[in-house]
């Protein structure tokens, strides 16, 4: 081979390894900046509040998460970052999820939850007749394990032609919502004092805890609402592993995201048994 032609081909060859070097370093980039980040939501924050927040801090729009969670609830909140990630959100928004709450017993509320007009139940002075633990407990069993039907609240982010229903409820108007089949997979009772039910509930997807508590309530005709509600596990994901909102900068947001090759191919959550 002669000279000019060794250097033809070590020319093209160092184009050809440029080129793929180039290549790498793209992929690089887009494996560093799509993923999923884990954030314990803060009270007082909407779900949209987190994902507005991380926007500004990744400097990327396309962002999503896999489940509301109300202002006054806290917890896990799964955020898809970049197009390629909010492609699978799909994939983690109908997981099981669990919760952490607290219901008082004995009062209702406009919203089913701290942030309504509380408003305290008629017992027409019986209160020694209240149930106790054990009735609580009894009560699950019979009625809140299992499938059932459930009516979505009015104060909900559900569209109904077009409108909001939180949007509507605030109007002072109510529509029909259609009843939907929701799965309640355990209710364990972790306390109950002082008219307030501690528990932990792992339930499917678009379950309301809100209004399970006003359904326990009616349950005992004492009325109820949502007093506390923390969020703990999304499928696989646990609230542990979450990061705060002022923990997740713009010069460490990337170290935080699960890259999409780290994640299960099929979450255990939905494998049926």
């Amino acid at each position: 081979m002669g000279v000019g032609r060794r250097v033809i081909c070590g020319l093209k060859i160092a184009v050809f390894t440029s080129f793929v070097n180039a290549c790498v370093t793209i992929l690089s980039m887009s494996d560093s900046t799509t993923g999923f980040l884990l954030v314990d939501k803060p009270a007082g924050w909407t779900s949209f509040d987190v994902v507005a927040k991380l926007r500004s801090t990744t400097g990327i729009k396309k962002i999503g998460h896999a489940g509301t969670l109300d202002p006054f609830a806290t917890g896990l909140l799964v955020v898809a970052v970049g197009r390629e990630a909010t492609k699978q959100i799909d994939r983690f928004v109908k997981q099981d999820k669990t919760y952490e709450t607290q219901f008082k017993i004995g009062y209702t509320s406009t919203t089913g939850d701290p942030e309504g007009e509380i408003q305290p139940v008629d017992d027409g002075g019986k209160y020694d007749a209240w149930p106790n633990k054990e009735r609580v407990e009894q009560a699950i069993k019979e009625s809140f394990l299992g499938e059932m039907l459930q009516k979505p609240p009015m104060y909900s982010a559900i569209k109904i032609g077009g409108k909001k229903l939180y949007e509507l409820a605030r109007q002072g108007k109510e529509v029909e919502r259609k009843d939907r089949r929701i799965t309640i997979y355990s209710f364990d009772v972790i306390d109950y004092k002082d008219a307030v039910l501690t528990a932990v509930i792992r339930v499917s997807s678009g379950t309301y805890i809100r209004v399970i508590a006003q359904d326990l309530g009616e349950y005992f005709g004492l009325g109820a609402y949502c007093l506390q509600l923390r969020r703990t596990r999304i499928g696989d994901f646990d609230v542990k592993d979450a990061h705060a909102i002022d923990q997740v900068t713009k010069e460490n947001w990337q170290t935080f995201l699960i890259n999409n090759s780290d994640l299960p191919s099929q979450p255990k959550s939905l494998i049926k048994n």
